[in-house]
Order: structure tokens, then C-alpha cells, then sequence
């Protein structure tokens, strides 16, 4: 993976990057830009998103001895705990006091299994404004630039606060291009599940099946449940927007329920339920995310995919380019 394919900066509009067309059925690559999408969809077809919107779940403290801490959030249990990473790691124990300012601190409950931590937090007043004020938007470790609009790190269609990272093939789309997506036959919906650990934590084992997903949220309103119901009785495609819309429906397909927690993990083998076709970036290697892909669109014509992608010099990751996979194997 040459490291000047990592996008540093969104590039503008949004719609202007460039869209890899892959059909794994006849193994076809094909070379777009994002904004003639609509020209590979079929009237009735069902865009599923999530809506989820990224919160400044970075925040900068120390310990009462003065020494600095960093505290990313990662999922909200209850109105005062979460389960958070922390850094340096080594000496937050429990009981352990953070602070992050006069107006808020924590206590360190206890440990997760996932390497993190529990922990209770102490403020006056509104929790998610005092967040706004005190925390960072949390971009990417690959990324080394600064936004110049934060609002480049968030969907055109966000709605509901949750996510420690965006669902990055959302992050393509203008108004206007759904807008005239929707005028023209196609079905939009949405779905939330608010992106954390599970998502972009690597798989560091020698099996796969040894990897376990971290817990994430979800939740799929009646109406996105009636429109694809509708759009199966049709016998149009249902195309997620991202793996994390992906691990939305074949969870709740799996579980029988509309709101919960999940922890799927999707590899090759894998009996897709409801997702005929799916919008995504570019992954990072042994990362979740590139196993969902070779599962849905086969693994080695998704490798030869990415070959071609380096060789054609497309832009990688968050901030980079995007493939539509126009059917599942």
C-alpha cells in the first residue's frame, strides 16, 4: 500500500471522487466518478444509510499529578458511563481521577476486555454541550492534516449523535445528488449504528475465527424496515452504504431485532440475508472491513480489485475513493 494513496484532505465537492464499478458475477472492473452513480442504479432500488453522526469524542485531560491523558469515547452506557480507550494505559487504574478542565472529570470504574476502561463521569450542567466545548472530533491515525471544516468528517445526512468515526462511504454524497437520486426512482432509507471499536479495531490473530467484534449500537426505524420489505417484494436490490449499514441489516436479519447491540463478525463464507449491493471505500489492510468485503464480492477478485486500484492511483481510506459493488457472489 504505497503511502501516497492515503487521501489526507476530502477532496471537493464531495461527489467528484472516483467510483470503481465492480460485478463479481462476471468479475468486470470498471473506471467512474461518484457523482454518475445514479447511472448504475435501477428504478425501485433501495439506498440504505447511517445516519449516525460522529461526536468529539477525543478528549485532552491529566491525572491529578499533573501527568497528560487522552480519553476517546466509545460507546455511552448509561447518562454518566463510558466505555472509553485511554492513553498512556499503563498506570489508569481503577479509582484512577481524570480531569479535563473545571467544568468536568471522571473516575476510572474498572477494565474491559478490550484493553479499555469503565468510567464514570462528574459535571455541572449538559453533558454533550460541555463535550462540544472540551472534546476533538477524532480523526483517523493514517490522517496527518488537519480539517479545515469539521463538518468534512460528518455525513450530508447525520442525525444522531453516537459514532467515534464516520461511516466514511456516506461521506461522498451531496444533498443534491440524493435529492436527485430520489427523483429519479430511488429509494432512500436509513439505518443508525454508531461506529466504534468494533468497526476499526484490526485483527490481530492468526484465525480469523478467533477475532471478537466489539460491541456496537444499532438501530433500524419501522419505515427503513417497511421500504425494504417493499423493495424485496419488488425484486430490486437493497444497496447498503458502508459496512456498518451492512452489519446493521444482516444483524438484525440474524437477531429478529430492530435495536440493539451488535458484535457480527462478517468473513468470507458468510450467508448475506439482505444486501444485494454495497457502496464502500477502500480498507485498510487485516482490518474487519476488507473481510466483509472479499466475503460479499469474493476474495480474490477483490484483491485484484486493489491491485488495479494502486495501479490506477485511486485515493485510499476515510478521505479517499469509493467502489460500488453492483451484486454479492
Amino acid at each position: 500500500m504505497p503511502e501516497e494513496l492515503i487521501a489526507q484532505k476530502p477532496i471537493e465537492p464531495r461527489n467528484a471522487s472516483r467510483l470503481m464499478l465492480l460485478n463479481p458475477l462476471n468479475q468486470t472492473i470498471g473506471h467512474h466518478k461518484f457523482f454518475e452513480l445514479k447511472n448504475f442504479l435501477d428504478v425501485g432500488d433501495t439506498l440504505i444509510f447511517n445516519d449516525t453522526r460522529v461526536i468529539p469524542a477525543r478528549l485532552i485531560g491529566r491525572r491529578p499529578s499533573g501527568g497528560r491523558i487522552e480519553l476517546f469515547l466509545l460507546r455511552r452506557l448509561d447518562a454518566n458511563r463510558w466505555e472509553v480507550l485511554v492513553k498512556p494505559g499503563r498506570k489508569i487504574v481503577e479509582g484512577a481521577q481524570l480531569i479535563f478542565g473545571d467544568e468536568l472529570s471522571c473516575t476510572v470504574i474498572e477494565r474491559t476486555d478490550f484493553g479499555g476502561r469503565i468510567v464514570e463521569f462528574h459535571f455541572d450542567g449538559v453533558f454533550e454541550e460541555i463535550l462540544d466545548r472540551l472534546g476533538e472530533t477524532p480523526l483517523p491515525p493514517y490522517i496527518h492534516e488537519m480539517l479545515d471544516d469539521a463538518e468534512r468528517y460528518q455525513t450530508v445526512y447525520n442525525r444522531v449523535r453516537g459514532s467515534a468515526a464516520a461511516p466514511t462511504a456516506g461521506l461522498h454524497f451531496t444533498k443534491e445528488q440524493l435529492d436527485d437520486l430520489a427523483a429519479s426512482g430511488i429509494n432512500l432509507g436509513f439505518v443508525t449504528l454508531h461506529v466504534g471499536l468494533g468497526t476499526f479495531r484490526p485483527v490481530r490473530v492468526d484465525h480469523i475465527e478467533d477475532h471478537h467484534m466489539h460491541e456496537e449500537f444499532y438501530s433500524i426505524p419501522p419505515s427503513t424496515v417497511e421500504l425494504i420489505n417493499r423493495t424485496k417484494q419488488a425484486n430490486r436490490r437493497v444497496i447498503a452504504v458502508g459496512t456498518t449499514t451492512v452489519r446493521t441489516l444482516e444483524s438484525s436479519a440474524r437477531s429478529h431485532q430492530t435495536a440493539g447491540s451488535t458484535d457480527i463478525f462478517i468473513y468470507p463464507g458468510f450467508e448475506f440475508k439482505v444486501v444485494d449491493g454495497l457502496i464502500t471505500n477502500f480498507h485498510l489492510p487485516k482490518s474487519t472491513l476488507l473481510m466483509l468485503i472479499s466475503a460479499f464480492a469474493g476474495r480474490e477478485f477483490v484483491l485484484r480489485a486493489y491491485r488495479e486500484a494502486i495501479a490506477e492511483r485511486y485515493r485510499f481510506f476515510s478521505f479517499g475513493d469509493a467502489m460500488f459493488i453492483e451484486a454479492k457472489i
